[in-house]
């Protein structure tokens, strides 16, 4: 059976390959995906949707996307703080214990950066998923390439529209 595949490989043309080897799919694989970063859009749900229309076998996990129940987790579990950083610190702890879990458990994780705001969390996740060797993928417009280069250095794609990031996951679990 090799011997057949090496000679249909001999006569093809390169771009007759890459088209061959993206149709016969005869091992595709499955994903978890954790879906990082802004909170404020929907995006997660469209790289869902376009996951789903494809076929793909991915299970996505998230961190928790209602902005105040995060902020507030900390003090709402274990009790008020005068102090705001004490607030937010107590949060922050609790929110990563489901981030750190996430991204560990991921086989790819997507970092999306709004236009919004300034979203140092996102960027603490990309550089957790580069300290573990873990594949990412970045979502963000072209305006912000500059502000984030050692993140999109990371990465192994950047990507600017939520299709590109399934075409990519598409790509990798079914060539």
């Amino acid at each position: 059976i090799i011997l057949g595949a090496e000679l249909l490989d001999s006569k093809l043309s390169r771009k007759q390959k890459i088209f061959h080897s993206l149709t016969l799919q005869e091992h595709p694989m499955s994903f978890y995906v954790y879906l990082s970063g802004e909170i404020h859009t929907d995006w997660r749900e469209e790289i869902q949707r376009g996951a789903e229309a494809a076929g793909l076998d991915i299970v996505f996990t998230a961190p928790v996307t209602d902005h105040a129940a995060s902020d507030d987790c900390g003090v709402a579990i274990l009790g008020e703080e005068a102090d705001k950083f004490w607030h937010d610190r107590k949060g922050a702890q609790i929110n990563a214990i489901r981030t750190r879990k996430g991204i560990e458990d991921a086989d790819v994780v997507v970092v999306r950066f709004g236009d919004q705001y300034k979203q140092w969390n996102a960027a603490f996740d990309a550089g957790y998923c580069a300290a573990l060797a873990k594949p990412y993928i970045t979502l963000h417009s072209e305006d912000i390439v500059h502000p984030l280069k050692e993140v999109d250095a990371g990465a192994n794609a950047w990507c600017t529209t939520t299709d590109q990031v399934v075409e990519t996951l598409r790509y990798v679990l079914k060539a």
